[in-house]
């Protein structure tokens, strides 16, 4: 199917922004419920080439109440781009599928909200973030940690001097294994750019927005221990690290550490963010959305502030406790007023460009310089 079936009306008079959603899995059925929740935003498109899933989006439209006729269908990303149906597209294909309608999406001049990672390789990455620059319209990385409440509030207060003169940054994921995707795509590096591209960009992502500086080196040791050793498809086992400690260095001497464990299903806090400096330290953590600020001289060990986390702007939780929410409200902001991203498709290829440096230390056994340049 390369003609759109089921087209809306479109209400063009009042000003609502018109989504097409490209990948219809997982995310891309998370975005379709965030952006049915945003006011003067409608999904009028949505394209995959498996029926299944396009199945899966036309009842997550329906669901969330998207317009009476529901978005026109497309098997054909290309096709949904030129069909004139859509201001912005969200692109929520598999990582190693973002490039091309990527590309096709901004040479059409659309709005677009690429998934992290913005691409399975730092190649991929250069030839987006180029193609880029002659871009007029907003074109935003899907990095929604930075929108998770605690994780917000936790920038804020470093932002505000809490912790004085930031040292050094903590993240801990424990958690379950990779989900099941279509295909079982995800279950091979070349395909995903590597559990440290896939999973950890958020996390060297929001280390780069703590540091407000250039990550230089990474030293990393990880491997594939636990999960999916018994999994072979088209006769080749699945390759992808389910644990790792990644150390990143910065510019300006601050430290950053990652601490991944993906058969860690019996936790309390699957995600902890720590920032330290020479005046205090601020924690947070989920699911709890709990934030701790400890400064030095005034708290003691065991004695410091805690609190709950509320964002009372979020109107649809889903998945990542409200974050992609937010992500969607600032992404329409900047389609309304003509400003600049927050997440810009650089700030995606740094996260890339942390994540494939981290592997290339663990398969040397030695410490590797980060870069973006070819």
């Amino acid at each position: 199917m390369t003609e759109a079936t089921n087209r809306p009306a479109l209400d063009r008079d009042h000003n609502v922004v018109r989504y097409g959603v490209i990948g219809t899995g997982m995310m891309g059925c998370e975005h379709i419920a965030n952006i049915a929740a945003l006011d003067g935003a409608a999904v009028t498109a949505i394209c995959d080439p498996h029926e299944p899933s396009l199945t899966r989006a036309r009842q997550a439209a329906s669901a969330a109440g998207n317009g009476t006729e529901g978005p026109a269908e497309f098997s054909d990303d290309r096709a949904l781009i030129d069909s004139g149906l859509c201001d912005a597209v969200v692109i929520a294909t598999p990582n190693h599928r973002h490039v091309a309608p990527l590309l096709d999406a901004m040479a059409a001049g659309l709005h677009v909200l690429v998934e992290k990672p913005l691409c399975s390789t730092l190649d991929d990455c250069r030839v987006v973030v180029e193609a880029g620059r002659s871009h007029n319209a907003v074109a935003w990385v899907g990095l929604e940690y930075r929108y998770m409440p605690p994780v917000a509030r936790l920038v804020a207060e470093v932002r505000s001097g809490t912790v004085g003169e930031l040292k050094m940054v903590s993240i801990r994921e424990h958690r379950f294994p990779f989900f099941e995707k279509v295909d079982d795509w995800n279950r091979f590096s070349a395909n995903t750019g590597g559990t440290l591209v896939e999973k950890c960009c958020h996390y060297f992502d929001l280390m780069n927005l703590l540091v407000r500086q250039r990550p230089t080196r990474v030293l990393a040791s990880g491997g594939q221990d636990v999960n999916h050793l018994d999994e072979y498809y088209g006769g080749e086992r699945s390759d992808i690290l389910d644990n790792a400690f990644v150390i990143v260095d910065y510019a300006n001497g601050v430290r950053g550490m990652v601490d991944l464990c993906m058969f860690a299903d019996a936790t309390k806090n699957q995600e902890e963010v720590v920032a330290v400096g020479d005046a205090g330290k601020v924690e947070s953590m989920l699911p709890g959305s709990t934030i701790r600020v400890g400064r030095r001289g005034e708290h003691w060990v065991g004695g410091v502030e805690e609190e709950t986390v509320v964002d009372s702007r979020i109107k649809y939780t889903g998945g990542h406790h409200g974050a992609s929410y937010l992500e969607h409200l600032g992404f329409l902001e900047a389609i309304r007023s003509g400003g600049d991203p927050a997440v810009s498709l650089e700030d995606g290829m740094w996260a890339v460009a942390v994540g494939v440096a981290a592997h290339k230390s663990i398969e040397q056994g030695s410490a590797v310089e980060v870069s973006v340049d070819a």
